[in-house]
């Protein structure tokens, strides 16, 4: 699969800002924000791109890295689920509507990534590094699967660095201290800018940090982290500890539990989806299991709440997970464009993500989980 970015940088500001007009929460202060000719329509078109830029751009943990809230995700769809075609579209798309953020994988879609005409300095793309081939030292995070791994990389993406690695899931194999070196040894090479983790544990990050710091070495930035309605202990408990003590930040994935939160189960199985694909049995087992029959049952009750609010169930759930404490990116899945231009919009209704509304999400899924200082009060 080869894929490409066709944007011009006169697209990227006319194009982006002309869609991103939608996800306007509020009106700048003195008037309309297209305002011509008068001073204060330009200070309000000013105030306003400030703005919004402003919130949905974040820090990604406590690096100085900017990434957009809202990250495209590659996992699945490209290569098995969608055409070529379909996934430059998708990455146009989301590039042009403030997007900076792509998630790839050393065993996702094979194929590369072309940037025509885009600058390079302007996006982040992400890798991860454990499973790559069949060999015994073609999978791990021994340093020679790192390095080389990360290499292979670089080839079939046709770029020349990424910005962040992630070593995805721990190896007990490897010793800490090699897997930290050799991280460190790829970001002085050029190869990569940051390194973070994907499924390790708290105690397995903390570790890293520490070895890296006595042997003064580069730790972590970010934990890629399953989060959603039905998956929340880590990134809502464990991450903020680690974002405080640390600076570790958390980039989410799953938003829509594998499509189960669009309520696209509710009827059984569709032959399209991805619960039907080859390989996701699990995922099928999953949804017609009793726990998936209550949790589809709680699905329903959201769907009334979003209908509510003025949005879909989808836009919904991705803005309660960016209100979560630490999470500097969510990872969006998806298949078309119409698809992507709903799931951006979530970005209208941050704002309703007031304490009100948390609070009766939390009543309607029962799962609020608690921190160790509220479980000893």
């Amino acid at each position: 699969m080869q894929v490409s970015f066709a944007c011009t940088e006169h697209n990227l500001k006319s194009r982006s800002e002309d869609r991103l007009c939608g996800l306007r929460t509020a009106p700048p202060p003195g008037g309309s924000s297209g305002g011509v000719g008068g001073s204060s329509g330009e200070e309000g078109e000013r105030w306003w791109r400030w703005g919004r830029w402003r919130r949905i751009w974040r820090n990604l943990g406590k690096s100085g890295l900017r990434v957009s809230c809202l990250g495209l995700g590659t996992w699945v769809t490209f290569g098995s689920q969608i055409s070529d075609e379909m996934a430059e579209n998708l990455m146009t798309i989301a590039y042009e509507n403030g997007v900076n953020l792509f998630d790839t994988a050393e065993v996702y879609a094979s194929g590369s990534l072309i940037c025509d005409f885009c600058r390079r300095s302007s996006f982040v793309i992400t890798t991860k590094i454990y499973w790559g081939g069949q060999a015994e030292t073609e999978r791990g995070l021994s340093r020679k699967h790192i390095i080389e791994g990360l290499r292979g990389s670089l080839s079939r993406l046709q770029l020349d660095y990424v910005d962040i690695v992630f070593a995805n899931r721990n190896d007990v194999n490897s010793p800490m201290e090699e897997i930290v070196r050799a991280m460190t040894f790829v970001i002085n090479q050029g190869m990569a800018m940051y390194w973070g983790t994907s499924r390790w544990s708290a105690m397995e990050i903390m570790e890293a940090y520490s070895v890296a710091r006595q042997f003064n070495l580069i730790p972590p930035v970010c934990e890629q982290a399953e989060y959603h309605y039905f998956q929340r202990d880590k990134v809502e408990v464990q991450l903020p500890e680690l974002y405080h003590k640390i600076g570790v930040g958390a980039m989410t994935w799953s938003p829509l539990a594998c499509g189960l939160i669009t309520g696209k189960y509710s009827d059984g199985v569709p032959e399209c989806s991805r619960a039907a694909m080859k390989g996701y049995q699990w995922l099928k087992e999953r949804v017609n299991s009793e726990e998936g029959r209550r949790q589809l049952a709680k699905v329903k009750e959201l769907h009334l709440l979003a209908d509510r609010l003025g949005c879909t169930a989808a836009q919904l759930a991705i803005a309660w997970c960016l209100r979560s404490e630490g999470v500097s990116s969510v990872l969006l899945g998806v298949s078309n464009a119409d698809q992507l231009m709903e799931n951006l919009g979530a970005l209208r209704i941050l704002s309703q993500m007031t304490p009100q509304t948390i609070t009766e999400i939390d009543a309607l899924l029962g799962n609020k989980p608690h921190s160790k200082k509220e479980s000893r009060a």
